[in-house]
């Protein structure tokens, strides 16, 4: 292990020399970007994991949970760390960096209390809340309701904090298997890359970039032929979530088509979005939950992950499976933007059918108990 670290230690200190920003010379920007993140989070890891072991923060087995060993938790601490050390030694922050950043540092801090001590749900719920106030007071807010109609601009506050809250939650909901979330950040990461480019943002690009490279520094350690020797952890699900979230509503998609700057970013998110919606629609419909209440404390194996792995897939097999359906929405998206309207339903009636083929094979799964 000493000598793993010492070996990263080097990749991180060459990166961050001169030298290596013959990178920009190049015009290769994003690639610096995402492997001074990785190798960041790649050396981060494992210090984490030793602290974790040391306070003894382990995620223990449990019914719910289809992990069969104490596992260290606050590998989030370890991408959120990448990350914001990619962003503070290479980027001029704009007014909008600074809400998510500062709104991430807090869904971060209140994750990690959260794996440590164990938090009721609405406290969590206060501090994703928190978090939103803060990037909506930096000007990070949708513009989805036309202005002409009678209080627009509250509107659309009101709907960014619920886009924050569902995009964190949902990514943070799918953190059940090995590899999962950190994947869904690192395919996400790509799309939204790509979508940035396509509308002329090198700035949302290439923050994209640092954090596919922290999420991708993450999973040598969580997605492996073994057991996963470390966990996000609620800190790390929640800033990848949040981030996320973020970096969709910085995003100027389509400024004269709201059609496609509203789905843009909904299909890069596709499988997390649709996952929470499917899986709170069942919850209600099946009488498992009946209040609010309710709905933030109830736990059980009814995500898509789990549903893959009733139908007799591997839980290595669901994740992969999933990667590609997100994967599949994310190539949609990128069609969209100089699409013409004929097109760009196309995009969008490939996205559902792919979507209902999904929802199909998740009542199948329903009616196998999980394994």
């Amino acid at each position: 292990m000493t000598a793993t670290l010492l070996r990263l230690a080097l990749v991180v200190a060459l990166l961050l020399t001169p030298v290596w920003r013959a990178f920009r010379g190049a015009r290769l920007e994003w690639l610096y970007l995402v492997a001074l993140a990785c190798a960041l989070a790649l050396f981060a890891v494992p210090l984490v994991r030793a602290v974790a072991l040391r306070w003894g923060v382990l995620d223990l087995p449990a019914a719910r949970k289809v992990h069969e060993v104490a596992t260290p938790l606050l590998g989030g601490a370890a991408v959120y760390g990448a990350f914001a050390a990619t962003v503070l030694l290479n980027f001029d922050f704009s007014r909008s960096l600074k809400g998510v950043a500062v709104g991430a540092t807090l869904v971060v801090a209140v994750g990690i209390l959260d794996d440590v001590t164990d938090l009721p749900a609405r406290l969590k719920l206060l501090g994703q809340i928190g978090a939103a106030a803060v990037a909506i007071a930096y000007g990070v807010v949708l513009n989805i309701v036309p202005h002409w109609i009678p209080g627009a601009a509250w509107l659309n506050v009101v709907l960014t904090v619920l886009w924050f809250l569902t995009v964190t939650n949902a990514i943070q909901f799918l953190d059940g298997m090995d590899g999962l979330a950190a994947g869904l950040g690192v395919v996400a990461g790509i799309f939204f890359s790509v979508a940035a480019l396509q509308a002329g943002q090198r700035y949302l690009m290439f923050l994209s970039a640092a954090l596919l490279g922290a999420c991708l520094g993450f999973l040598p350690y969580n997605f492996r032929r073994g057991p996963a020797r470390i966990f996000l952890g609620d800190g790390g699900a929640s800033f990848i979530g949040f981030t996320l979230a973020g970096l969709a509503v910085m995003g100027e998609w389509a400024a004269n088509d709201p059609l496609i700057a509203l789905f843009t970013p909904m299909l890069i998110l596709g499988v997390p979005l649709f996952d929470i919606a499917f899986v709170g629609v069942v919850r209600v419909a099946t009488g498992r939950v009946h209040t609010f209440s309710e709905w933030l404390a109830y736990t059980g194996k009814d995500h898509i992950h789990h549903r893959f792995e009733a139908l007799g897939l591997t839980r290595k097999q669901s994740v992969l499976l999933i990667f590609f359906i997100a994967s599949t929405l994310g190539l949609s998206a990128t069609l969209l933007k100089d699409a013409t309207p004929r097109e760009a339903v196309i995009a969008l009636v490939q996205a559902a059918c792919v979507l209902a083929i999904v929802a199909v094979l998740e009542g199948v799964g329903r009616a196998r108990p999980p394994r």
